[in-house]
């Protein structure tokens, strides 16, 4: 007898209508669904290449009325070369290292994360995070991520990057550093290019570029890239930022 099992349905829902916190007067609403099961990483993977993001055990995409203003990005990795810019902040940050680490929360993190929010976004939802939800944002994953810290000569934390390991590349989930050090977020997304180089993985995915946005801005400083606009991904123009 021939046993079939059945695929468990993958369900999506739609959030309710919020503030857009990129875009003043603008409404946001984002389609989600449960990453869970052995099939997570596979999901997970899918919903990636089709500019979804990850929060926790949730893959989500805008679907906000009447605007697309959100595109996904991606760094083309085997194309990329440090501008001059970005290798004037590398002599800066001589002598920072960078650290993979599981996705495990810590003390020390959380407070450099809580100084980070206050100076950077006081007036944000994650500001208000106490450490069990910031454990809940860095453990409560299905599938393979971890934090890359950043620690100077003295082994001082200076900021860090919850990252995602995809099958095409590195996914920066959310990055966060002291107030003072004016560049790190950089700083970590040149590491990230570089380590999916070193273990010959295609693209570092930094999620959605919104033009028109001062926060999101910075990710168009990063080429070559590719954004998703029409079902499919393209390499960006020069027109394109403007």
């Amino acid at each position: 007898m021939t046993i079939h099992r059945t695929r468990r349905p993958q369900f999506f829902y739609t959030t309710a209508p919020l503030p857009c916190p990129y875009l003043p007067g603008r409404t946001e609403r984002k389609i989600v669904t449960e990453l869970s099961g052995p099939g997570a990483e596979t999901l997970h993977d899918r919903l990636s290449r089709a500019g979804f993001r990850r929060s926790h055990n949730i893959a989500y995409s805008p679907v906000c009325p009447g605007c697309q203003a959100c595109i996904p990005i991606r760094i083309v990795v085997a194309e990329f070369s440090v501008s001059r810019t970005q290798r004037k902040l590398l002599r800066r940050f001589q002598g920072v290292t960078a650290h993979r680490m599981a996705a495990r929360a810590t003390a020390e993190q959380f407070a450099l994360f809580q100084r980070y929010q206050q100076a950077r976004h006081s007036d944000g939802d994650m500001a208000a995070m106490g450490f069990y939800d910031y454990r809940a944002m860095v453990e409560d994953t299905p599938i393979s991520s971890g934090l890359v810290e950043f620690r100077d000569e003295a082994d001082q934390l200076l900021g860090a990057c919850l990252t995602d390991w995809l099958s095409d590349g590195l996914s920066a989930v959310y990055s966060f550093y002291g107030p003072e050090q004016a560049g790190l977020g950089t700083l970590a997304i040149l590491w990230l290019i570089e380590e999916a180089r070193r273990i010959g993985l295609p693209y570092v995915y930094l999620g959605y570029w919104v033009p028109g946005s001062r926060k999101m801005a910075y990710k168009a400083g990063f080429q070559p890239a590719e954004i998703l606009q029409g079902g499919g991904w393209r390499r960006m123009e020069p027109q394109d930022i403007g």
